[in-house]
């Protein structure tokens, strides 16, 4: 008897499991449209088990109910009574209008397009689930397009929020997983993942969008890294101080450019090629050091990474903050530390598989 016990138990789990699944993939109205044929199937198997006696079979019962409700109508598989007359004319009306019913609901949601959005949107919010690593960027307005644009020209995998579901259709991104809402919701930040990302971008046309979606996104992660636009002056201080790791104004980068552009246009041209990834010849990159790879602890003579790679460090960012410029040799790569290097994509590849553990 214990083991009858147990054996349900395990049925009855499996079943809840199976129910939990289809609920939670299958759109409900495809839901229904599979399970009503099954119900129909069942209640007319016993049906006519139950009203016509012993000399029907339950298969019997399920032939029957199968062509009656299906319209091929090859004949009656016993003689029925009137009873059972009557039960076959309300299943074969009652199955005839349900499985129509549904028939054309169906088809209406694959032309109209509604049940690929289903779908669309389980699978979006299943890959939301797997996500670790990843970047967060809310908005996509003017600069957002620029953003995600340069994103996913790295092939950086990303998460896009914004308001308007409009703006969300027909991206031409494929590094991207778009989720409509409000970025000031905390439940939409974690339905994006933000306690697993690697940053956020938050470049949404309002200052005031702006300091409120930084501010959840600190208190909910406190280690993430956030970059935020501000469109005043004033705004910059109060992103910093509620968790801005950066800020970004479009009109002041824009005038610094537009300076650079006339008095020192070689290095403006120099910097925009050495940070674009398909210049191949010359890139700009930061690795960081692991701690526990082959990088950690060795000085730069030490680990020859200008004479072996011929990489290039203009720069070192100590793990507590302080930026050396042009290092000396003898500089030793504290782990977590960030080399700022100049050289080929390969030799930069190269040199972040040592400072990663190779």
């Amino acid at each position: 008897m214990t083991r009858v016990r147990r054996l349900w138990v395990q049925l009855r789990g499996s079943f809840r499991r199976v129910r939990r699944w289809v609920h939670s993939h299958v759109p409900r109205r495809l839901w229904l449209a599979l399970i009503i044929p099954v119900l129909l199937l069942s209640v007319g198997t016993v049906g006519y088990r139950w009203i016509e006696g012993d000399h029907w079979s339950y298969f019997d019962g399920f032939y029957m109910t199968a062509i009656t409700i299906t319209t091929i109508g090859y004949g009656e598989m016993h003689p029925l009574g009137t009873a059972g007359r009557v039960f076959t004319v309300v299943l074969a009306y009652g199955g005839v209008f349900t499985l129509a019913y549904f028939a054309t609901d169906l088809v209406r949601s694959v032309v109209t397009g509604e049940l690929r959005q289903a779908i669309g949107r389980r699978w979006v919010d299943d890959q939301l689930a797997a996500l670790t690593g990843h970047i967060i960027v809310c908005g996509h307005g003017r600069m957002g397009q620029i953003v995600c644009g340069e994103l996913d020209r790295q092939k950086k995998l990303f998460v896009l929020i914004d308001k308007s579901e409009e703006h969300l259709r027909d991206l031409p991104y494929t590094h991207c997983l778009p989720l409509p809402g409000d970025a000031t919701a905390d439940d939409l930040l974690r339905k994006a993942g933000i306690e697993r990302a690697r940053a956020m971008i938050t470049v949404v046309g309002s200052d005031a969008d702006n300091l409120y979606i930084t501010l959840s996104a600190r208190l909910l992660s406190p280690k993430l890294k956030i970059v935020s636009r501000a469109e005043e002056e004033d705004a910059e201080a109060k992103l910093r101080k509620v968790g801005a790791n950066k800020v970004i104004s479009p009109y002041l980068a824009g005038g610094h450019r537009a300076v650079q552009a006339v008095l020192r246009p070689a290095v403006l041209h120099f910097m925009e090629m050495a940070t674009r990834p398909e210049f191949l010849d010359l890139q700009i990159e930061e690795v960081r050091v692991a701690a526990g790879g082959a990088l950690a602890g060795r000085s730069l003579r030490e680990s020859r990474v200008v004479a072996d790679l011929g990489v290039v460090v203009v720069g070192v960012v100590r793990p507590g903050g302080e930026l050396l410029y042009n290092p000396p040799v003898d500089t030793v790569l504290e782990p977590e530390a960030v080399l700022i290097a100049l050289g080929q994509r390969r030799s930069l590849d190269q040199l972040e598989h040592l400072a990663n553990g190779g």
